[in-house]
């Protein structure tokens, strides 16, 4: 069975009633509507490939963290997944993301250790499922306070 098209899977997101943040080849990103005016990358995506795929990324901050090492931090978010795994979601990739300074180049601001987590889907009903639940998921380790 052929991959469904972008196009589709886009159509299919929207009438579940998710907003598309943008599209990346044959991947859809969501958008978190944060405020009415401001939308930004869910980090959840669904991949127009066959079978169909949801992905799933969370992070730690460096800066939310100092005496974490990256395999802390790297296991702060792979915490936020749990749920996920037990799911049936996947770990694919953990990257440390440098945040550069817009302003300076030179300078970093901070470091998101993150993880993307992979699911696949039978069909688009399914991988709705799966992206209704992964949005769901907290995405960013927060450290505690009191």
């Amino acid at each position: 069975m052929p991959p469904v098209p972008v196009v589709d899977l886009k159509r299919a997101l929207v009438a579940a009633g998710f907003e598309v943040y943008r599209t990346r080849g044959v991947e859809v990103q969501l958008a978190d509507r944060v405020r009415d005016n401001l939308i930004m990358d869910s980090r959840v995506s669904v991949v127009a490939a066959e079978p169909l795929v949801v992905r799933l990324t969370v992070r730690a901050q460096r800066g939310d963290f100092p005496g974490d090492t990256s395999g802390m931090l790297f296991d702060r978010a792979r915490a936020l997944a749990a749920g996920a795994v037990a799911r049936g979601f996947v770990e694919t990739v953990a990257v440390a993301t440098p945040i550069i300074d817009p302003g300076d180049a030179e300078h970093t601001l901070d470091t998101w250790y993150e993880v993307t987590f992979e699911a696949t889907a039978a069909d688009v009903a399914a991988a709705l499922v799966e992206a209704r639940f992964a949005f769901g998921v907290e995405k960013a380790a927060a450290p505690a306070f009191g």
